[in-house]
């Protein structure tokens, strides 16, 4: 099926027309598009097939997760399946990220992570990227981390030929000792999963919207560890 009749498709299912279309970026082969629809709606719509199957749909889902449990700003979802993915076009003012964007993140963030969830994991395994995200629920999070994290992606990474086998067997030794490197979190909580400049849209001095997430329930630093990984936010982000 072509991207053409991926669009013609998505008319019949929201029952108006398209006016306008252009181009977004969006990589992994996808192709993005800002469209103006007849009833006044404007959309931000990806549409291909994706290297992970279904991984548009598994998109949809996390953000339909974060839009109902949790007060996070994200795209309204308008129409979903495995090959296409309909939002609410949501408009950015700035490019570049100020000292009080990241502090309305760190409020964001803080309220996000104080709801506890009912677990580690998550109703369904989702994506990082075109990376796949195993999400087996747990109790604990270091059993967790363990073995749908660290040793699930080592494990991945060494199997593509990406991961020397001796790097391999240490980050297996490693995971052995977690329970004696790490504590438990309080509670586990919902995460976007993937905060880096290009997946935040700014507006005035608020972040306007978090796109392109990797969710699940997790322990609340992975999200600040990934935030600090990119240093998309700095010293006002954990300041406040």
């Amino acid at each position: 099926m072509g991207i053409s009749s991926d669009l013609s498709r998505l008319e019949q299912a929201l029952g108006v027309s398209i006016t306008r279309q252009r181009n977004l970026p969006v990589g992994y082969g996808l192709h993005g598009y800002h469209l103006s629809l007849s009833d006044g709606r404007e959309l931000a719509v990806k549409a291909g097939t994706a290297p992970i199957p279904e991984q548009l749909d598994i998109e949809a889902h996390m953000l339909r997760a974060l839009k109902t449990q949790s007060r996070l700003p994200v795209p309204d979802i308008i129409y979903a399946d495995p090959q296409l993915l309909a939002m609410s076009w949501i408009n950015s003012s700035h490019s570049v990220i100020t000292p009080a964007h990241e502090r309305h993140m760190a409020r964001l963030l803080s309220d996000l992570h104080s709801q506890p969830q009912p677990c580690f994991g998550f109703d369904r395994d989702t994506v990082i990227g075109i990376l796949p995200q195993p999400n087996a629920r747990s109790k604990h999070w270091i059993p967790f981390f363990r073995d749908q994290r660290l040793l699930f992606l080592a494990r991945f990474a060494h199997q593509r030929g990406k991961l020397p086998a001796p790097l391999l067997v240490r980050l297996e030794r490693l995971g052995e000792k977690l329970e004696k490197l790490l504590d438990e979190p309080a509670h586990p909580a919902l995460i976007h999963g993937d905060i880096w400049s290009g997946n935040v849209l700014l507006r005035k001095n608020r972040i306007n919207a978090l796109i392109d997430p990797a969710a699940y329930y997790a322990h609340p630093e992975i999200e600040l560890a990934f935030m600090t990984m990119f240093g998309s936010f700095g010293e006002a982000f954990f300041q406040e």
